[in-house]
This record gives structure tokens, C-alpha cells and sequence, in this order.
């Protein structure tokens, strides 16, 4: 009897110290990067997951993985629909990825409400540039040019697809969007080549590290808009949408489309997780990112990339989602429009 109870003892202990083990040890999580490898979406996410893990009770071991295609819309359904909603695969999409799913388009298998959103390393605002080889020296060139300069972009809900369409649309811009571009990469080798003149891509990325220094460096890109509401430090010269509103005399309905296509730039390098996570893991997933940011090693590499860091925490980009998807139908069919749906 006292060996039975000792033994009952011994197994109730046991069961104690499983009980109280962190879920994510000896665990390993995927971060899916919705984009090409190289770029400085991806560059940061790999910074972030070198760091992410000591903050992460347990310790699990972190890999970063690419999935790119359609502006992140494969990755973004994946996570939606194919991953688990365990805590174990988390990804990072693009940060427009909400305008398919507002005009309707039958590729979204995903609701950008409900994902778990775990935050942001920044607030990330675009500029549009054209080659330094370009004749175009502002977007009144643009309008005023008998030709369309191709501009470069991997799905409807990249940078590179709706700021153009956006300033044909409200300034009456002649850009021509080419898409099928894979990354950035690929949509800056064409710019290089010729074979497009213009692209879009984020400020931070631009005034970073990389080919871009050089690109700025040698006159090899010229910005022509920034889509922030004020100038960039690091881009002083370079209007922004909001200025040439006033400039080129846009009417209400411009103001409040820009308003709502320029949002994105709030969400920033969004990392989302599928739905139906535990609470205490969303938590402790959103802890353990905002306090990686906050790492000295991390800050210190990214400035040593020239990343400018501006974090915002998965509770803000959570209300952020809700409010974008909630758009009056005028405002949706102006979006079909200028999307070409």
C-alpha cells in the first residue's frame, strides 16, 4: 500500500512539473515572410527573430521562412486557412492586403479582422520614384507627358500597383501598372534595365541600406511623392500626396479615398497569426515583440541599417483592422474602380 502510494505521489508531482511548463518549450515556431528573400521586409523580420526568442517564456526556436506571391496574398491565406491556431505559425503580409477583400475579389480566402495581430516594427509610409535616366521631374511631368511610364508591382494591393493608380486617379497621372513582378528585387532590376520606369516602395526601405544608397548616391532614382502627411526628415525635397492635393486643387471625394488607400502605411510590416489562438498566447506573443523591439542589440543593428524603428503594438493594429474593413459602399466602389475590379 505505501509503495502504491508513493508511487501515486511520485506521479502526481511529475504531472505538477509538465503542468507548469511554458507551452512554446522545446517548441519551434515559423515566421512566414509573405514576400522574396532581401528585401528590407524581410531583412527586418530575420533582425526581429534573432531577438524574439528570449523574450518568449520557454525559449522556442524560431525560423523564418519566405512565401511570396500575389503581395503576400498566398501567405496571407495560408495562415488563415492552412495553419494551425496553436501560437506556432505567425507571418508577415502586406500592409494593404484589406483592399482585395473590401472590393470583393474571389483570390481572398482570409477576413483581415479576424487575424491575431501580434504588431508592427514600423509605421510605414511610401514614396514613388522614377529612374534617375527618367525625364520626369515631379508628378506634373507625369500628367503633362504624352507617355505612360510603367511602373513595376507584384499584386493589386502593392505598393507598387495602387499608389500609381492612386495619383491617376486624383491628380490624373498616365501611370501604367505592370504586375507579375515576384519582390522587389525583381521590380528594381527592371527599373535598371528599362524595361519599367517607376516603382513604389516604403521610405524606410528606400532611405536605408542597400542597392537604394547607391541608387541615390549615383542619381540612379529620382522620388517624385512621398504619402506621408508631412516630409520625411530624410526626404525634405519630396512633396507629399497631401500637399499636391492642395496644389492640384483635388475634391472631397479625392481627400477621402487617398485617406482611406494611403492607411496602410499605419499598419506598417503587420506580423499576423492565424485565428482561434489562445488568449494567453496572443499575449504572450505581442509581449515578447514589442519588448524585442525594445532590445539594445536589435535597436542598435537597425540603426546601424538606418531602419527607423516605430513599433505599434498588436492591440492598436487589432483596432486598425476593424476600422478599415468597416468602408461605405461609395467608398468601396471607388476603390473597385481604380483597382480594376
Amino acid at each position: 500500500m505505501q509503495k502504491v502510494l508513493a508511487f501515486l505521489i511520485c506521479l502526481l508531482g511529475h504531472s505538477n512539473v509538465l503542468a507548469q511548463e511554458p507551452f512554446y518549450k522545446d517548441k519551434t515556431i515559423r515566421i512566414i515572410v509573405g514576400s522574396s528573400a532581401g528585401n528590407t521586409q524581410d531583412q527586418m523580420t530575420r533582425l526581429l527573430a534573432r531577438h524574439l526568442d528570449k523574450y518568449i517564456q520557454g525559449n522556442p526556436h524560431l525560423i523564418v521562412e519566405n512565401m511570396a506571391g500575389a503581395s503576400s496574398m498566398i501567405a496571407a491565406n495560408y495562415l488563415f486557412r492552412v495553419a494551425k491556431g496553436d501560437g506556432l505559425t505567425m507571418g508577415v503580409v502586406a500592409r494593404a492586403l484589406y483592399f482585395d477583400q473590401l472590393v470583393g475579389r474571389k483570390e481572398v480566402q482570409f477576413d483581415w479582422a479576424r487575424f491575431a495581430w501580434i504588431g508592427s516594427p514600423v509605421q510605414g509610409n511610401e514614396v514613388l520614384f522614377v529612374g534617375g535616366n527618367t525625364p520626369y521631374k515631379s508628378i506634373r511631368d507625369v500628367v503633362n507627358s504624352r507617355e505612360s511610364p510603367r511602373c513595376g508591382a507584384s499584386g493589386t494591393t502593392s505598393t507598387g500597383y495602387y499608389i500609381p493608380k492612386l495619383m491617376n486617379e486624383i491628380f490624373g497621372a498616365k501611370f501604367h501598372v505592370v504586375t507579375g513582378y515576384s519582390g522587389g528585387s525583381e521590380m528594381d532590376l527592371a527599373v535598371q534595365r528599362g524595361e519599367t520606369q517607376c516603382r513604389a516602395t516604403s521610405v524606410s526601405g528606400f532611405t536605408g541600406f542597400g542597392h537604394f544608397k547607391d541608387w541615390r548616391q549615383t542619381g540612379s532614382a529620382r522620388v517624385l511623392v512621398q504619402t506621408g502627411r508631412k516630409r520625411d526628415a530624410k526626404l525634405p525635397d519630396v512633396p507629399t500626396v497631401y500637399e499636391l492635393m492642395e496644389e492640384f486643387k483635388t475634391p472631397d471625394w479625392g481627400r477621402r479615398l487617398a485617406a482611406v488607400m494611403l492607411s496602410p502605411g499605419e499598419f506598417g510590416w503587420p506580423m499576423v497569426a492565424p485565428p482561434g489562438i489562445p488568449v494567453d498566447r496572443v499575449k504572450a506573443l505581442r509581449a515578447a515583440f514589442m519588448k524585442a523591439l525594445a532590445d539594445p542589440e536589435l535597436m542598435a543593428e537597425a540603426k546601424k541599417r538606418q531602419l527607423d524603428l516605430e513599433p505599434s503594438s498588436g492591440e492598436e493594429l487589432e483596432g486598425l483592422a476593424r476600422e478599415v474593413i468597416a468602408q461605405p459602399p461609395e467608398i468601396i466602389e471607388r476603390m473597385k474602380a481604380l483597382l480594376g475590379n
